[in-house]
């Protein structure tokens, strides 16, 4: 599995504690030698909520494997079950991942050759901090990129730990240097993103060309 392939999370429970649930899971395979995970987005069973589901699709969309999937006798769960503002949200972190495909390819092909995993815990730079190792709500994607899931119902600000370094929020261009802890926007539409300063990203064009995606560094 580590080599050929892949795995699912398992039947994560539906629910917020579900949610926070598979992305433990997912970081956890990826440093035991499984890169390629993902959960069942919504959960397993039962019915998510419109605002569940989002927030899971959202945290999805920047995990190796995406898919939603439930039992057969669990609720729906196409985005368009759950409203159009639910639908709405979908499509732009859709819309994200695939803009970012390039950059996940290339963090497949790392994983070959290096093993280490696309979905990285925030320390991995720097294990002996110890305010990044009690960090569970937030990770690395790549090097490159700082994702902060909503895993919990009703927020919409959130406070994200940082790395040592400049980090830059995608949606406002907003510089942040680390070490530190930031409160920043999570609306319903998007999650927290953060790119590190110097980074150079492969993304998906207007025209669906490769374009590099540079986060330069302000002194």
């Amino acid at each position: 599995m580590q080599r050929y392939g892949g795995t699912w999370s398992g039947d994560v429970a539906t629910g917020w504690p579900g949610l926070r649930a598979s992305l433990s899971l997912v970081l956890g395979l990826g440093l035991c030698g499984v890169p390629y995970s993902g959960p069942d987005i919504g959960g397993f069973d039962g019915n998510p909520s419109p605002e569940l589901f989002v927030r899971w699709f959202q945290l999805g969309a920047f995990l190796p494997l995406f898919r939603t999937h439930a039992a057969i006798d669990a609720g729906r769960r196409e985005p368009w079950e759950f409203g159009p503002q639910a639908l709405e949200c979908a499509r732009v972190a859709l819309a994200e991942r695939e803009r970012l495909r390039p950059y996940l390819v290339t963090l497949a092909h790392l994983a070959r050759l290096t093993g280490a995993p696309y979905v990285r815990p925030v320390w991995w730079g720097a294990p002996d901090d110890r305010p990044l190792r009690d960090c569970e709500d937030a990770f690395l994607l790549g090097d490159a990129l700082l994702v902060a899931p909503v895993l919990e119902p009703g927020v919409e600000r959130r406070a994200v730990r940082l790395p040592r370094g400049r980090w830059y929020d995608t949606a406002t261009e907003r510089a942040y240097d680390g070490p530190a802890t930031v409160t920043l926007d999570a609306p319903p539409a998007r999650i927290p993103v953060l790119a590190r300063a110097g980074s150079v990203i492969p993304v998906r064009g207007p025209d669906g060309g490769l374009e590099l995606e540079v986060s330069l560094i302000h002194l």
